[in-house]
């Protein structure tokens, strides 16, 4: 655990000592795109903060081959290997696609080639655990198609979350937690080996994510880009394949005692088939909504919009900070309760505890719609927010009069007669109710 730990503190540091000197080269380069419809910041921020995460993955393989435990993952596996190869291929292209805004359809072929390259490295899916039948062998072209869609499936899912500052990064520290915590028993309490590169990918990639957390936290002073998101991606769906694919269950030796207790017990063999879909269920429900939001409208699948979970959250009256607490409170729910359900299936305190954190989770997602309005007697006694607004007659009229006058002066100064002379709230600005605006809904195809 010590070594994982040094390798995790190691990859950290090395991403936040160099994401200050990547975003003066961001700026320097060009890197800072305008403002677009979709987005909820208010200044040009540069991104290509995916090179500092990069150079942070390197640095936490470099550091886990000269320790004397990890070195072995080197020795007996090609894995971390194939990690470094896709990683490096997905983040040239997020590099390319953060300074120069390459097609959509390129950046899925780059994709699917870096899964190519994993799986001739030898980090593919090999079996199966399913449930009723057991393990499944697969063939070559199985194995490989199956890789090549989870990598790709992923790596858009982060890309499509990456909507607010520290979502993506602070979502997948939490799922690559939770998933370390299970690949890591894999590996110490079955003494599984197989487990132990899985073990390796995730303990680097909390380091990544909390290392650029700090610069990516609301107001962000860097965005990680494409560059960053479909790197992390990549990471964590190399873990999910390795410990998915290339441990077999069947050394685990659950299978004894009678048929209640086997049932029970080999939970922790049909896990690696939902894991990997609980640590990125929010934003893989976010992409698969998204595409069908996208179809419905006559758009391709790729045009961006402003529909996505964080923005709704937006709009529902949640601020910045809030939204982005609320998309961890359910990445973190969904990812640990799976977690602990493999570790004790039999448990009924388990699954109420998930069920009362649910519930929590929904009030607080509706908060914003329910504003009680405290009985005028109490409202000396209650925050302003509470209070009901009263607008004083003297003042009503003064008000009155002050926007007749405007109003002339408006059509005869600008020929516009009649037209309103309200400001709109800018993209991003905090109302006086904490609520961030975004603005209406661009109805054009971008």
């Amino acid at each position: 655990m010590r070594e994982y730990l040094l390798t995790l503190c190691i990859t950290a540091a090395v991403t936040y000592l160099l994401t200050g000197p990547v975003r003066k080269f961001a700026i320097v380069a060009g890197a800072m795109p305008e403002i677009r419809a979709r987005d909820v910041h208010r200044e040009p921020t540069p991104r290509l903060g995916g090179i500092a995460m990069f150079f942070g993955l390197c640095a936490g393989l470099l550091v886990a081959d000269h320790l004397t435990n990890l070195h072995q993952v080197f020795e007996k596996s090609n894995e971390p290997r194939a990690l470094l190869s896709g990683a490096a291929l997905i983040w040239l292209i997020g590099v390319l696609d953060d300074k120069f805004e390459i097609d959509a359809l390129i950046k899925l072929g780059g994709q699917m080639i870096a899964a190519g390259v994993m799986v001739m490295q030898g980090l593919t899916i090999l079996w199966l655990p399913v449930p009723g039948v057991g393990t499944v062998a697969l063939t070559q072209w199985q194995g490989t198609l199956l890789t090549v869609a989870l990598v790709v499936i992923t790596i858009n899912a982060v890309n499509f979350v990456d909507g607010l500052d520290g979502l993506a990064a602070g979502m997948v520290c939490i799922a690559s937690a939770a998933f370390f915590m299970y690949a890591y028993r894999i590996w110490y309490s079955y003494g599984i080996e197989a487990a132990a590169p899985a073990s390796l990918f995730a303990a680097i990639l909390m380091g990544m994510c909390l290392g650029f957390l700090p610069h990516n936290m609301h107001p962000a002073r860097i965005f990680m880009g494409d560059s960053g998101s479909m790197l992390i991606g990549l990471v964590l769906a190399a873990g999910a394949i390795s410990v998915t694919g290339q441990v077999d269950p069947d050394v685990m030796n659950l299978f004894s005692g009678s048929e209640r207790n086997t049932v029970h017990q080999t939970v922790p063999v049909y896990i690696p088939l939902l894991l990997p879909l609980t640590i990125i269920a929010i934003p893989a429900a976010d992409l698969i909504l998204a595409i069908v939001r996208r179809t419905w409208r006559g758009q391709s699948p790729f045009a961006a919009d402003r529909g996505h979970l964080h923005h709704r959250l937006l709009e529902i009256g949640h601020s910045h900070s809030r939204a982005v607490l609320i998309m961890y409170f359910w990445s973190a729910l969904i990812a640990f309760g799976a977690l602990a359900y493999s570790v004790n299936s039999a448990s009924m305190w388990i699954v109420l505890s998930v069920v009362v954190l649910s519930a929590i989770g929904l009030v607080l997602l509706l908060l914003p719609r329910f504003r009680p309005r405290a009985p005028r007697w109490m409202e000396a006694f209650v925050p302003p927010r509470y209070r009901r607004r009263r607008v004083a007659p003297a003042a009503s009229s003064v008000i009155r009069s002050a926007g007749g006058e405007a109003s002339a002066a408006g059509g005869t100064a600008d020929g516009h007669e009649g037209e309103q002379r309200s400001t709109p709230v800018a993209a991003g600005v905090a109302s006086a109710n904490g609520a961030t605006a975004i603005g209406a809904r661009s109805h054009t195809s971008r």
